[in-house]
């Protein structure tokens, strides 16, 4: 497994990986990390990130590799399936996922999202429209959230 530390507007993200394809990307709090050089197998990783946190770019093309059973699995690919900029509520994606009832199961899938940002868990919010619960802080959701916002409030004064 190899490892990377990448600089992002939100902390540190740490970037792990291997032949098999991105298994974790985690934001870090506290001190900066870095890599005098990057790992082969996580470049191209590092490099869309970098484009995605500059406005560059919207999707991702990676190979994939996260852990997790089944069930998170496939919540993991419906997330994917959520469009940069839009925003689908808990109950939608239960629904997506055909089972109105297992909503605090996709919940539970959703908050061990191994691929921050890659797998975009911070687009899905309350039915209320509330930023509710995020792994990484309702600070990094709020920014995510903005930073994909295609509509940006302009300032009158």
């Amino acid at each position: 497994m190899e490892i990377a530390f990448i600089h992002t507007p939100l902390g540190t993200a740490k970037l792990e990986g291997d032949q098999q394809g991105l298994s974790a990307i985690t934001v870090l709090d506290g001190k900066e990390l870095h890599n005098d050089v990057l790992p082969e197998v996580l470049e191209d990783a590092a490099y869309q990130l970098t484009e995605y946190f500059e406005g560059k770019r919207k999707t991702f093309s990676l190979e994939l590799n996260p852990q997790g059973t089944d069930f998170q699995k496939k919540v993991w690919e419906a997330l994917q399936e959520i469009p940069y900029g839009k925003t689908m509520s808990y109950m939608e994606l239960s629904k997506k996922l055909g089972d109105v009832k297992a909503i605090r199961a996709v919940a539970a899938a959703n908050g061990r999202n191994p691929l921050w940002v890659v797998i975009p868990c911070h687009r899905v919010i309350g039915s209320d429209g509330s930023l509710t619960g995020y792994a990484g802080g309702l600070h990094r959701k709020k920014w995510l959230l903005d930073h994909e916002n295609p509509v940006k409030q302009q300032s009158l004064f």
